[in-house]
């Protein structure tokens, strides 16, 4: 595992995280009613201190009312003021030292206000939902919100037992008692606090395909009057698994869970091991197929394979974006080739001054920065030829499994597989604005596609 640290505050967002130490593993402690939309929890935090005696910390939060805060078993100082928790121990903490944090909390939970809309813990009519990508994690607990700082989760909650809630992970235990649930997920390996996805609501759960040993458990929630759509929709995404772990290597996690809510969402969002659709994603008719390999591919690129800042964005959507167009190619739609020429036309006719490198925060989900993302990934295709290319693409996701890397990191590794360094191509696609020529060159590849069928299990 390759880790890089960002050497300071995240320049898009500097008021999230705090690089003066790193979480280990964070233990929620969870209850929540929907009626009221009301959040009570407790959290532990295992964390190491970073080079500097650590007098004081910053974790983010929204506006909770908090109940106690201790490091290493003893109060804490704080203050909790335009969403920092600023933490200061009893007694400094030495350089290096593995210290943890305990917060409680309760309230209300809402989303964080972005120039995206709001961000992080939605109520629904029904339920709830988290999507935070990129600042919206402190909406529901506290965390060190900086995406280079992996944690591994437990994440304990209750709720009402009418309701099911999903998260990513392994689902340790379930427990009923009187009228309430309560659900024990794990997720062991290295998350982002902006990917630990949360869905609570009246599903029905499915298993899609059969893994058979050794594979990849993949389970479906949601809600039972949309099961036919579904069934048909995500029919194709166990041998979407199998082809992307073909071209990526292994899945980096232990399972995979897709939630359907009742409501309709802008977008689908990924978290790990686990993404999101809303209502309007689902019509019985495969139109948004290309959304599930996005979202899927994202377990690898964005999700395992992390960025050490906001920065470096492209390299989880421009690789996601690549994967649609492997699905197509490869399940006897469009090819590569093909819907890169789109691309490209679309992208000329638009304004050129976007940097894949550092697009800005503003520019950050813009949809060029996704098409020329996945064009990037294609010219480095191109120039690779496919042998060494795909075998490039298996390094990469292998190497930096639960890490997170930059721009500069991903030219390195490129340059290692090439037959000469592509430095210029590199130049020109992500640090250069102007457009550059559609790369053609594409070797011939066996297409297998797989078949329509597939099945979907109660």
């Amino acid at each position: 595992m390759a880790v890089q640290q960002a050497a300071g505050p995240d320049p898009y967002f500097p008021d999230h995280g705090d690089v003066r130490y790193r979480v280990h593993r964070y233990e929620l402690a969870l209850d929540y009613r929907p009626g009221p939309n009301r959040l009570a929890g407790s959290v532990r935090i295992n964390a190491i201190a970073g080079r500097s005696p650590l007098a004081e910390f910053m974790l983010n939060l929204s506006d909770f009312k908090i109940g106690r805060v201790r490091v290493d078993g003893r109060q804490a100082h704080y203050t909790h003021r335009g969403g920092k928790l600023r933490v200061r121990p009893a007694k400094p903490v030495r350089p290096g030292a593995a210290f943890t944090v305990e917060v409680h909390w309760s309230g209300n939970p809402k989303p964080v206000g972005s120039p995206w809309g709001g961000l992080g813990w939605e109520e629904l009519e029904d339920g709830a939902l988290v999507a935070s990508q990129p600042i919206g994690a402190p909406s529901w607990y506290p965390c060190n919100d900086r995406p280079a700082d992996k944690a591994s989760y437990q994440i304990s909650i209750t709720t009402p037992s009418a309701y099911a809630v999903v998260a990513g992970g392994r689902l340790l235990t379930r427990t009923t008692k009187a009228s309430t649930t309560t659900w024990v997920y794990e997720q062991a390996a290295p998350t982002s606090s902006y990917l630990v996805g949360l869905s609570i609501g009246k599903y029905q759960t499915v298993l899609l395909g059969d893994p058979g040993p050794g594979g990849v458990p993949q389970h479906g929630h949601i809600p039972a009057h949309l099961l036919p759509e579904f069934s048909r929709d995500f029919a194709r995404q166990p041998q979407m698994m199998e082809l992307f772990q073909e071209l990526f290597g292994p899945y980096p996690f232990d399972e995979y869970a897709v939630v359907v809510t009742e409501e309709e969402l802008d977008v689908p969002v990924e978290a790990q091991g686990l993404s999101l659709f809303g209502a309007n994603h689902v019509d019985g008719a495969r139109g948004w197929e290309r959304l599930v390999a996005h979202e899927l591919a994202h377990q690898w690129f964005g999700n395992s394979v992390s960025i050490a800042d906001w920065r470096h964005i492209w390299l989880n959507e421009g690789f996601a974006k690549y994967a649609e167009w492997l699905w197509s190619e490869r399940s006897g739609g469009r090819t590569a080739q093909q819907l890169a020429a789109a691309a490209h036309r679309l992208l000329s006719s638009l304004p050129q001054d976007l940097r894949l490198a550092d697009p800005g925060r503003k520019s950050m989900f813009d949809d060029r920065l996704y098409e020329r993302g996945g064009l990037t990934v294609h010219a480095v295709r191109c120039a690779m030829g496919d042998e060494a290319f795909f075998r490039m693409l298996r390094g990469w996701a292998g190497l930096h499994r639960g890490g997170a890397v930059s721009t500069t990191t991903f030219t390195a590794h490129v340059n290692r597989f090439a037959d000469e360094p592509l430095n210029g191509l590199f130049d020109a696609w992500v640090h250069g604005a102007a457009l550059p020529s559609l790369p053609t060159v594409i070797p011939a590849r066996p297409a297998h596609p797989p078949t329509n069928t597939g099945t979907v299990q109660p």
